[in-house]
């Protein structure tokens, strides 16, 4: 019997080293006979991607930015996500929606409102048997908890940063309560991991959340490169 896909998003502020967990986790799910899209937002598609270059690094307005990531969003769960739902697959996504609400929202103080009615024009109508109101939502969301200050100290002089990258701590203390207010509202849907504490324990926070979900049949020994 096929098992039916799942849809995994990973957030967390720039420096909360959810990136370097994902390919550790879709080897997980493979290794137990998974098949696993790997994707990202803004992005995973060629057009989505265009537009992620102009999110990251050209100046607009909080509207304009909006709109070219639900636009890149919208593209990305047609041609990626939803295909990949049907066929059965696991589909871990870094950042999802949350992100725009924590960044845009929170972060820019941009009307969330606004967000909301975006939300719905991208997200609607693509659950196969559902209403056209129904909101293409992840099964599950990890979010990767930690203060802007270590991540601060995790990023300096790693890369040269983008545009949000670049924004001073303050804006990242807004993005983290945004975060943290979207749990609040669906706490089923998040699972906080404290992302703080060494790579290993992380790892381990991160793979329990799966098993006790019934997503993985046993706890995963920590990848090489995160041990």
């Amino acid at each position: 019997m096929s098992r039916p896909g799942l849809f995994i998003t990973f957030e967390g502020i720039d420096g909360a080293g959810k990136s370097s967990h994902i390919e550790g986790l879709a080897s997980a799910f493979r290794s137990q006979g998974r098949t696993v899209t790997v994707s990202r937002e803004p992005g995973g598609t060629p057009l989505a991607e265009k537009l992620r270059e102009m999110v990251l690094n050209d100046a607009m307005d909080p509207l304009t930015e909006s709109l070219l990531i639900f636009a890149a969003r919208r593209d990305h769960l047609c041609n990626v996500i939803e295909p990949a739902l049907a066929r059965g697959d696991v589909v871990l996504c870094d950042r999802f929606t949350d992100a725009t609400f924590a960044y845009q929202g929170a972060g820019r103080g941009f009307d969330l409102m606004t967000l909301s009615t975006l939300e719905r024009m991208a997200q609607g109508g693509l659950v196969p048997g559902a209403g056209a109101g129904t909101l293409r939502n992840p099964d599950l969301t990890v979010w990767f908890d930690l203060a802007p200050e270590v991540a601060a100290e995790r990023l300096a002089g790693a890369r040269v940063p983008d545009r949000f990258e670049a924004q001073p701590v303050e804006f990242f203390r807004r993005v983290a309560q945004g975060y943290a207010d979207r749990a609040v509202v669906e706490p089923a849907r998040f699972a906080r991991l404290d992302a703080a504490l060494d790579r290993h324990r992380v790892w381990q926070q991160l793979t329990s959340v799966f098993v006790r979900k019934g997503w993985l049949s046993i706890m995963v020994p920590t990848p090489k490169d995160l041990a």
